[in-house]
């Protein structure tokens, strides 16, 4: 039996790359998977910069450029982690028990909660993007993509059951240890310092704001839906991206 390359399946997870993937996907290639995702996160943090600086030299305007680094992120990422966002707002939103919640983000349809989360998140983005073009922060911009991939390892921390079964979920829950994002961690602290050159302070607080805020929902979620779901990936990604590039944009 072939062993599945952790780098290979993150991009065949995260991205449209078309990489193919032999082997059989376990616990254990999904837990090495989960462990390159920050570098996912780095090379599409590196396109949504070069993309929003494509944009500046054909004269777009910042915000326009900006809702298109946004629009180009979810065609690489097939949507996925907005869906995870989706769901997960709609989920949390269901007023019954933990299975009633579950069966409401297996349906798939975005309720109210989901349009609003969706609306905020990609407004926020957007308008946070066309910020730090104008004021020329394009590391916060790979940052803050990058530091959406680090989220997952939190989320999927040891001792954290799987919320059903089957599923993404399942497949990863519990799998990652803390080092794993003790160590990200501190590389984001590293690069946080260089996000906004005239203020490096502001970048550190951004990734500590974010990690705060990604810690909050991994709780509630996991107390909520007595477990991991992998839309919850998902909803931490586009939340720790979205604390940053706002906090980042600011000033």
């Amino acid at each position: 039996m072939s062993r599945v390359g952790g780098f290979r399946l993150a991009l065949t997870w995260l991205t449209v790359a078309p990489v193919p993937v032999h082997g059989t996907v376990d616990r254990d290639a999904a837990r090495r998977a989960l462990q390159w995702a920050p570098l996912v996160g780095l090379l599409l943090g590196l396109l949504a910069t070069g993309v929003l600086a494509g944009f500046d030299l054909l004269g777009a305007p910042p915000l326009l450029a900006g809702l298109l680094v946004v629009a180009v992120l979810a065609a690489a990422t097939r949507g996925m982690h907005l869906d995870g966002l989706a769901d997960t707002t709609d989920g949390l939103g269901c007023s019954s028990g933990s299975q009633r919640a579950l069966a409401v983000m297996r349906d798939g349809s975005a309720g109210p909660f989901a349009v609003v989360a969706l609306v905020l998140a990609l407004a926020l983005q957007a308008s946070a993007l066309a910020a730090l073009l104008t004021a020329d922060r394009w590391l916060a911009v790979v940052l803050a993509v990058a530091a959406g991939r680090v989220t997952f390892a939190w989320c999927a921390r040891r001792g954290v059951p799987p919320a059903r079964p089957d599923g993404l979920g399942a497949l990863v829950a519990g799998t990652q240890t803390p080092a794993v994002s003790l160590g990200w961690g501190l590389v984001l602290l590293g690069g946080a310092l260089a996000a906004v050159p005239s203020r490096p302070w502001q970048g550190v607080v951004a990734v500590l704001l974010a990690a705060a805020g990604v810690g909050w929902l991994s709780r509630h979620t996991t107390r909520r839906f007595g477990g991991l779901v992998g839309d919850v990936l998902g909803a931490a990604n586009e939340t720790a991206t979205t604390v940053i590039l706002v906090v980042c944009a600011l000033g």
